[in-house]
């Protein structure tokens, strides 16, 4: 197993793309190995994928400390303590702070269901529905300070069909995310370890 990457996954929700992850991740040809699960919703749903998954998780509530840089920092040990050198975010709701961008510089990637730079941020799917355009997708990109504004590294359009509604778009949306992302993390993993190689 030590000739494949360590990656955390953040989630805040159902963990849909979490799963596909994983899946993809037991592949004996994928070049990552998914050892945390980060959440920072105790309700999630994706706590029990983790579970049946076998993955071990950190769970925290913010509310229960004083900054985001402290339980960022808690965030870091526990990367630490599981020899996590990439981490994956797959629908956390939270802006990823500067300890954590500064401990894993250029090593943070997430999914966005629009074709960045349109529509970052929350509700991507309605921003899209409401501006009436035929087409929208899925964008993976480098995580910085700003909101969906790091660097791009793939992308995939959808079209939107006629009357669609935000579950149908998003239903589309996910069916995209759960081929592209793995399969990016996949290519980005074996960089890294070529890299680290070289």
């Amino acid at each position: 197993m030590s000739n494949r990457l360590k990656i955390a996954v953040f989630a805040s929700g159902n963990g849909s793309n979490f799963t596909s992850i994983v899946d993809f991740s037991s592949h004996s040809q994928s070049s990552f190995e998914v050892v945390l699960l980060i959440c920072d919703r105790p309700q999630a749903k994706v706590i029990n994928r983790a579970k049946q998954a076998g993955i071990p998780t950190f769970v925290f509530s913010p509310k229960q400390y004083e900054s985001k840089e402290q339980f960022e920092s808690e965030i870091v040990q526990k990367l630490h303590v599981a020899g996590v050198q990439f981490i994956a975010l797959a629908g956390y709701m939270r802006l990823i702070g500067k300890t954590l961008l500064e401990e894993y510089k250029q090593r943070i990637v997430n999914i966005h269901p629009s074709l960045l730079p349109k529509f970052p941020g929350k509700d991507a799917v309605g921003q899209a529905l409401q501006k009436g355009v035929s087409e929208t997708g899925a964008t993976v990109h480098y995580v910085d300070e700003g909101m969906d504004t790091g660097p791009i590294i793939a992308q995939q359009s959808v079209p939107i069909p006629p009357n669609s509604d935000r579950d149908d778009v998003q239903a589309i949306i996910q069916q995209v995310e759960h081929q592209l992302y793995p399969q990016v993390l996949h290519e980005l993993c074996k960089k890294v370890m070529e890299g680290a190689k070289s």
